[in-house]
């Protein structure tokens, strides 16, 4: 079958849709009176797990760190993880926002607005794992550079400090980003807005957007620029994470190949969440011929390409460890295979290498069921991949009297747990106060698209 006729049997948007029907569609998610029942379901329980979290961290800065059994040689685990992973699911809302539009993918336009949301929601959580390991979170600003009288300069040497400067950054920009995107629709949204309060208040968030030549003109060169840094933000964000464990010269973490591996498994694991949210949202709000099999199909080949970059990362990071001669680096690989936590480790090399390598596979790609199921086995592959090289290069360093064993305890999972409510819960309060998907960014693929139908008639 032809690439024409292969576009025209799974279109990416119903073929007779005007702007005005496309209009009336999505704003009537935020504006219909009666709410999904699913809906409801899923924020209450998502609402009580944030319940969870809040009590959690509550009680972990009322007693301490030591509350997670951290120890040396130990003092990483959970928090430290979690970050790194919260951080790389982060990171497909930027690419989908920056580079696929700089591109001009037809595809990008269904899933980026909460791609984008996805982004700054997750690095919201991603920035408080830090903060929770800390041993005084009530000082955090001491990680600023102000003037003061005390002296309290950073120490530029010390990762916190790389660390909240990049997610610090990555925070403002993917609110920029998001906010720039949803201008011109608040301004459709105050248009169409019934009550009173709602007029006010998209009103106020759409800053007086008018629609005019004059504002597209410096909305697509403001949106232009921003999407031109995506690409550098994402390296040099994730690229600083994986600093903080490279630098080092604990065995595990030495390695320079750290910056491009935690990049391609960040990319892989935050389009993976991409999918687990397009999936349910679609069928929550009847979206199913706005997010086709067509546009994760997309999704799952890009997934493809960074998992196999992955998993090159794996075997050059072995080979590495093993090729350098250094009895510690390969021992800790040894612990890996057959020590202690070698079921973490191979349960990672099966979700990470052998599941994916079914997106080979079209009819894979293109089931929507078996795609949800990959992609949350990513996210957690994803995960596990984290936790084992945090916990397992210092439960065995350089002096076999400190070799320590680590398990987790229950305010761990309670923590992780709980974030991942709260995540959830922003996102599901998100699409019933902004467009689900971007309007401005839809009737412009509609108009691209009716352009080269008359181009070709």
């Amino acid at each position: 079958m032809s690439n024409t006729a292969e576009r025209e049997q799974s279109p990416l948007m119903p073929p007779d849709i005007d702007l005005t029907a496309i209009s009336d569609r999505l704003v009537s998610i935020v504006t219909k009176d009666k709410t999904p029942r699913s809906w409801l379901y899923a924020t209450a329980f998502f609402i009580f797990l944030t319940m969870v979290y809040l009590y959690s961290i509550s009680w972990v800065f009322k007693t301490g760190v030591g509350l997670f059994g951290l120890n040396i040689p130990v003092a990483w685990e959970f928090p430290i993880a979690s970050c790194i992973w919260w951080i790389g699911i982060a990171h497909a809302g930027t690419l989908i926002s920056g580079v696929l539009l700089l591109t001009r993918q037809n595809w990008r336009p269904a899933i980026a607005r909460f791609a984008e949301a996805m982004a700054m929601f997750a690095i919201i959580f991603a920035g408080a794992y830090p903060l929770i390991h800390l041993g005084r979170p009530w000082f955090f600003y001491w990680l600023m550079p102000y003037p003061n009288t005390q002296g309290l300069w950073p120490n530029w040497k010390s990762p916190l400090i790389w660390d909240f400067f990049a997610i610090t950054s990555y925070l403002l920009y993917t609110s920029m980003f998001l906010y720039l995107d949803l201008l011109p629709d608040f301004g459709t949204m105050r248009d169409r807005a019934k009550h009173r309060i709602s007029q006010i208040f998209y009103g106020i968030m759409a800053l007086g957007w008018r629609n005019s030549a004059r504002h597209w003109a410096r909305f697509e060169r403001a949106n232009t620029i921003l999407a031109a840094i995506s690409a550098p933000i994402v390296v040099s964000v994730t690229g600083t994470i994986s600093l903080d464990l490279a630098v080092t010269i604990v065995p595990g973490y030495h390695f320079t190949i750290f910056p491009a591996y935690f990049v391609a498994g960040a990319l892989y694991s935050g389009f993976a969440t991409v999918v687990v949210i397009a999936v349910p949202f679609r069928k929550m709000f009847g979206l199913e011929d706005l997010i086709t099999p067509r546009h994760i199909d997309y999704i799952a080949k890009v997934m493809l390409g960074f998992v196999l970059v992955v998993d090159y990362s794996y075997m050059c990071e072995i080979w590495t460890a093993f090729y350098s001669g250094a009895p510690y680096y390969y021992g800790v690989y040894w612990t890996r295979w057959f020590g202690f936590y070698a079921p973490v480790y191979w349960t990672t090399y099966f979700l990470n290498i052998i599941v994916p390598q079914a997106m080979w596979f079209k009819r894979v790609r293109r089931s929507i069921p078996t795609m949800f199921v990959i992609a949350l086995i990513a996210d957690l592959g994803m995960w596990l991949e984290r936790y084992f090289i945090v916990v397992t290069s210092t439960s065995q360093d350089y002096m076999p009297s400190a070799w320590l064993a680590k398990l987790p305890t229950g305010w761990d999972f309670a923590v992780l747990l709980g974030s991942i409510g709260g995540f959830c819960m922003l996102m599901l309060l998100f699409v019933r106060i902004m467009p689900l998907i971007s309007l401005h960014d839809m009737r412009k693929l509609i108009i691209r698209k009716k352009g080269d139908v008359e181009t070709t008639q």
